[in-house]
């Protein structure tokens, strides 16, 4: 009864049988004892889960769900949402990891006496990791859900402790997993951040995420025996940032990505410190990306209580620092007004007219000048500033407009004068969303007594992107940046870097317009350099113009249409003839990622996943992978140089047994776009490809081998026109660059 209250969509469904979500219709029309809706609506119907396993099984279509999809779908069908049930799992997670003998006493016997047992169990690990009473963290709570302004708030019978991260203001981006930006109307100011209560609720606005007792409990034991057990096998802290991540994933718009390789760029910058402080952390890759030390204490805050909450459990997962994570608006209600830390981390929401501007006028912070109500950004840039030791460093994502807007220009002046700014460095585009502007990293220290140098680093990295959705070269954007930033803070001379870096006098920039650009004050590249680059792709083009004009296929001869007996992809499976498998979610984070849009592009694997311990699925050569979205007919071999990658998502696996199937008879004969149009179902946004449907010949092998050489030949065709044409916009787009700043004769 209680795995029935779990319930999973047609898109679950489909992912637990490995099939496309035509398939799944098609069982629901074609068999009548398919299990009927629970819940969702008549155009998206919900089901329960432990029904649909049943029916899988009885069908011969799932031998076995994995613990971790099990658990998934548990979490994602929770009846109190996903987020609330990510807060409960997180707590019993971290309960496994710091007293993993408490949680054996406590889960042995039935689900009535962990129901009993938990909540108790519970304060034991939440009170010492996020502070005691009057102390502001993210702590327990006895009583429910609390919302509302002061006097609201009331138990809620039958629940049981909760993790109480204070009031709900508006929600601000997270970080590597983060929330759109968005904003809501002010609430009166919070007395204090929020402390642990092991009494009735708080007097201030709160939103408390429970770990509920009675039924409420009794209802999660499920979730949070298979978690547990998940635990057993990968271990606690992987076990969450897989759940996390899925839910992430699942949830794309809801959320603006921070890239962990930009976090540790942060975090770089930022450099080693015992304290430290991101005010709008999202689900915390910022301080998730500051290298752990003796005695450390991360200071994290977000306008919604549930990312709050998820922070605090995601770093005590992580290490033995000191938590102290609170709710609410930073800007309006700061939780750590008598901080002063050794570092900010912050990717401020962008582009805000609610930040605050009528209510905070003359609020201290703003010891720079009053920002506009345009400049939210700046007064972003204040608030670090004002919670930062002396000779502190903070380090903020920022959009570039913030770096020439008229309206900021005074503020930026005063920064500038004071020594408070260090540097700008412009990003690549596609670094972090949104990814078609190339955002800036402001790096700013508190004046101390030591006068700073009257200079200002200014960077450029946007000769690193990536092509196309690849993302930038990270590795060469961090040794730039990094080695360019600790020969400035070192205060060496070093040579100038034209094109990329130079250390500019703050004189140069205290103009009418105080334009902070780097772009705009950065030297042009040598121009012998560009010269000798444009003469070297000019070459590389004309070798790849003479390989494809080899390489175009000969005349095709017309033949009668062939009538051959055709079999599909999943009666192939079925046989034997080839494995199926699809696209992970998560996995070892060093494995690089084949993504949907590295197969369509013809490129290199270029995607990440969410850090976990889970299985991913490794490509070997000889494999055939296609994307299910988006409707184009591709199917790529894979070659021994992309063997080994990780298959990522929205992407179906082939691997042939040799004996039986040709892997590019097989991936020529998936691309005929007739094939697609009848494998294809057709969404309102959308189309996707049931793989088991494509269609094939069945043909002697001799024959596939025949196929399949001209189906390779047309393959090294394909990607000799793509390359040649990438030469050729880099080189026309030189030869313009090179004509309009000089370096270019016409003649």
């Amino acid at each position: 009864m209680q795995d029935n209250a779990t319930e999973v969509t047609a898109a679950g469904i489909a992912r637990l049988a490995g099939v496309g979500r035509a398939a799944v219709s098609n069982w629901r029309r074609r068999h009548a004892d398919f299990p009927k809706p629970v819940g969702g609506t008549e155009t998206s119907p919900s089901f329960a889960l432990a029904e649909v396993e049943a029916w899988l099984r009885r069908q011969g279509k799932l031998a076995e769900v994995p613990l971790s999809e099990r658990v998934w779908q548990q979490l994602a069908g929770h009846p109190e949402g996903p987020v609330t049930a990510l807060a409960y799992t997180g707590c019993v997670l971290l309960l496994i990891h710091e007293r993993p003998t408490v949680w054996l006493d406590v889960s042995a016997g039935s689900d009535e006496r962990l129901a009993e047992l938990l909540p108790g169990a519970l304060e034991q690990v939440l009170t010492p990791r996020f502070g005691a009473p009057g102390a502001a963290g993210v702590h327990t709570a006895r009583g429910g859900v609390h919302s509302g302004e002061a006097g609201d708030a009331s138990p809620a019978a039958g629940s049981g402790p909760a993790v109480n991260t204070g009031p709900t203001p508006p929600a601000s981006p997270a970080h590597a997993a983060s929330p759109a930006h968005a904003a809501s109307p002010a609430r009166a100011a919070d007395p204090a951040p929020a402390a642990v209560l092991l009494a009735p609720a708080p007097a201030t606005p709160a939103l408390a995420i429970p770990v509920p007792a009675g039924d409420r409990l009794l209802a999660s034991a499920p979730l949070l025996r298979g978690a547990a057990e998940l635990a057993a096998g990968t271990g606690a802290r992987q076990t969450f940032e897989f759940l996390l991540g899925r839910h992430l994933d699942a949830n794309p718009r809801q959320y603006t990505l921070t890239p962990a390789e930009l976090a540790r760029l942060m975090a770089d910058l930022a450099g080693p410190a015992r304290t430290v402080l991101d005010p709008a952390c999202g689900t915390g890759a910022l301080l998730r990306a500051v290298d752990p030390r003796p005695g450390q204490e991360l200071y994290a805050q977000d306008s919604s209580a549930d990312l709050a909450a998820l922070t605090a459990l995601r770093l005590a997962l992580r290490s033995r620092a000191t938590v102290r994570a609170a709710a609410g608006d930073t800007l309006r209600r700061d939780a750590h007004p008598g901080l002063r830390a050794d570092a900010v981390l912050c990717h401020p929401p962008f582009n805000e007219r609610n930040w605050g501007h009528d209510e905070l006028a003359y609020d201290p912070r703003w010891e720079y000048g009053f920002p506009a109500r345009t400049e939210s950004e700046l007064a972003w840039v204040q608030h670090a500033l004002a919670r930062l030791a002396d000779d502190g460093t903070a380090v903020l994502l920022m959009p570039p407009a913030a770096a020439s807007r008229r309206s900021g220009r005074r503020i930026r002046a005063d920064l500038l004068r004071r020594g408070a700014l260090r540097a700008v460095v412009a990003l690549p585009v596609g670094a972090a969303p949104p990814y078609n502007i190339p955002l800036h990293l402001w790096v700013l220290r508190r004046p101390g007594r030591t006068p700073a140098a009257p200079e200002v680093l200014l960077a450029d990295t946007g000769r690193f992107a990536g092509e196309a959705r690849g993302g930038p070269d990270w590795q060469a954007v961090r040794d730039a940046v990094l080695d360019a930033w600790r020969a400035f803070a070192r205060g060496e001379r070093s040579a100038e870097r034209p094109g990329l870096a130079r250390a500019v006098p703050v004189i140069e920039l205290l103009d009418d317009d105080v334009d902070l650009a780097p772009a705009r004050h950065l030297p042009p590249a040598a121009p012998a350099d560009g010269v000798e680059q444009l003469t070297a792709v000019r070459e590389r083009l004309g070798a790849t113009l003479r390989l494809t004009a080899d390489l175009t296929p000969p005349p095709a001869e017309p033949v009668p249409p062939a009538r051959w007996p055709l079999t599909t992809v999943g009666e192939l499976a079925r046989g034997g003839a080839l494995v199926l498998r699809t696209g992970g979610t998560g996995g070892h984070t060093r494995v690089p990622v084949l993504t949907d849009h590295d197969v369509l592009a013809g490129t290199a694997p270029s995607g990440t996943l969410p850090e976990t311990d889970e299985e991913a699925v490794l490509t070997e050569p000889g494999d055939v992978v296609l994307p299910v979205l988006g409707g184009g007919s591709v199917a790529r071999v894979i070659d021994g140089a992309t063997g080994g990658a990780a298959l990522g998502r929205n992407l179906v696996l082939l691997r042939p047994d040799p004996a039986a199937l040709d892997p590019w008879f097989l991936a020529g004969f998936l691309r005929g776009t007739a094939n697609h149009r009848r494998a294809s179902s057709y969404a309102s946004t959308a189309t996707r490809l049931d793989v088991r449907r494509l269609q094939l010949p069945r043909l002697p092998l001799d024959e596939q081998l025949r196929y399949g050489a001209r189906f390779r030949a047309l393959d090294e065709f394909e990607r000799a026109l793509r390359h040649a044409g990438r030469l050729g916009e880099q080189l026309v787009r030189g030869m313009y660059d090179g004509l309009t700043d000089g370096t270019v004769a016409p003649d």
